[in-house]
């Protein structure tokens, strides 16, 4: 572990790692992906590269809670200054957890930080040497997790539960694609496995971009888990379809394919753009609109998906962020403004017609109790079943007539919490 040489320069991928950690966990907090795209296209990173830097951010977020920990071993204080923290963060979870050679890890650190002027930059580079050297244990994988969602998680699954689900979202994700058509071939053609309704999955694609089928459109990004509300609803033929909070496009794509006549909506411009140029990718055609559900004029759709808002703290393994831009608070106002939704989605469906929620949280605030209360005491919505129930091997739970949750440790690779539920309108 001897340095032979001068200091290596800092390499763009892991500055740009750098950049965004600063960004994500800085004030006031930059969501992960905004963050990424804006520092990683400023960078010009590409490729691998680009592939490396957002794989490094995930990691550290992932597990930052273990990273702090076996850091703590070596330290008589942690450093004050946030970006000395993130420097040891990045150099430990290469040693620990990527596999990156010990050397390579450690003097990439360092330069990082003698090339941003740290004064801690001996202290990292001893710090880093010494665990290399000893590659100690991690703490348990509910570090992790701030302690208000542990409390929660533990609280609303038992604490057995609540581990499994906190190790699952610790673990990098597998690609999960979403291929409507001719899916078996796509499988072989792609190296991976058919899972769910319409799903491949990939254990180790590399970037999206670069696989078959991409350009032409054969397949879009999305986890099994948020297949399934739209794959319960089945032929859509015929039907007038209002996809709420639509974007980036993953469910608005699959309604279309299911045969609906579909108007995506989006109260954020930036992502009904993305949803657009997705679309145009897949070669589909749905009727666009920016602004809120209370806002819509037409009523009478056949049926209505609310994708809600949510503090998704079911999609951990995929948004590695969440846990530390989110409080306990956020619970309450979020589900606050699901029961507005819910009314408003009511509003804009037929007699008989059928309104779907869905939300990416693994709060009970969020799903079953939203629903069990929202729904008491009133004789114009009831709940009904599914029109296809999800697949046994995905080991969803019913939750309810027609309702059901995934949890993340469900199956081997993981896939997102989601709670889904199906409702009519009386007449």
């Amino acid at each position: 572990m001897s340095r032979t040489g001068p200091t290596p320069r800092p390499d763009p991928a892991r500055t740009v790692a750098l950049d965004v950690l600063a960004a994500v966990l800085g004030r006031p907090p930059r969501q992960l992906e905004d963050a990424f795209a804006r520092l990683a296209d400023r960078a010009g990173l590409a490729g691998r590269d680009r592939a490396f830097a957002r794989r490094l951010v995930a990691t550290v977020l992932r597990r930052r809670g273990q990273l702090d920990g076996a850091l703590a071993g070596y330290l008589r204080y942690a450093p004050d200054a946030l970006a000395a923290q993130n420097l040891l963060r990045l150099g430990a979870a290469q040693i620990l957890l990527l596999e990156t050679p010990p050397h390579a890890a450690v003097a990439t650190t360092v330069a990082l930080a003698r090339a941003r002027n740290r004064p801690e930059a001996g202290l990292i580079n001893a710090v880093l040497r010494k665990l290399a050297a000893e590659r100690p244990e991690l703490p348990d994988v509910t570090r992790n997790l701030p302690a208000w969602l542990w409390r929660r998680w533990g609280a609303t699954y038992g604490e057995d539960v609540a581990r499994t689900v906190a190790a699952a979202q610790a673990e990098e994700p597998p690609l999960d694609l979403t291929v409507p058509r001719e899916r078996a071939a796509w499988a072989a053609r792609l190296g991976g496995t058919a899972l769910g309704p319409q799903t491949v999955r990939l254990d180790r694609p590399g970037p999206i971009e670069e696989l078959a089928g991409y350009a032409e459109g054969a397949w879009w990004v999305q986890d099994v888990a948020a297949t399934l509300p739209v794959a319960s609803l089945g032929d859509l033929a015929g039907r007038r379809v209002l996809d709420a909070g639509a974007a980036p496009g993953g469910k608005t794509a699959q309604l279309i394919h299911a045969g609906g006549d579909v108007t995506a909506l989006d109260a954020d411009a930036a992502r009904m753009t993305r949803l657009e140029a997705n679309l145009a990718r897949l070669g589909l055609t749905a009727t666009t609109r920016i602004g809120h559900l209370e806002d819509v004029a037409e009523d009478g759709f056949d049926v209505v998906l609310v994708d809600a808002p949510c503090t998704a703290t079911g999609t951990l393994r995929r948004h590695p962020d969440i846990p530390w831009h989110r409080s306990e608070r956020d619970v309450c106002t979020q589900a606050a403004l699901q029961a507005r939704l819910l009314e408003a989605a009511l509003a804009r469906l037929k007699p008989g017609g059928r309104l779907v929620y869905a939300s990416c949280s693994l709060e009970p605030e969020e799903g079953e109790a939203l629903l069990a209360g929202w729904c008491a005491g009133r004789d114009d919505v009831t709940p009904v079943p599914a029109v296809a129930d999800p697949p046994a091997e995905l080991g969803v739970l019913p939750r309810g007539e027609g309702a059901w949750r995934t949890l993340p440790a469900a199956i081997p690779g993981g896939m997102d919490g989601f709670f889904f539920a199906h409702l009519t309108k009386r007449g």
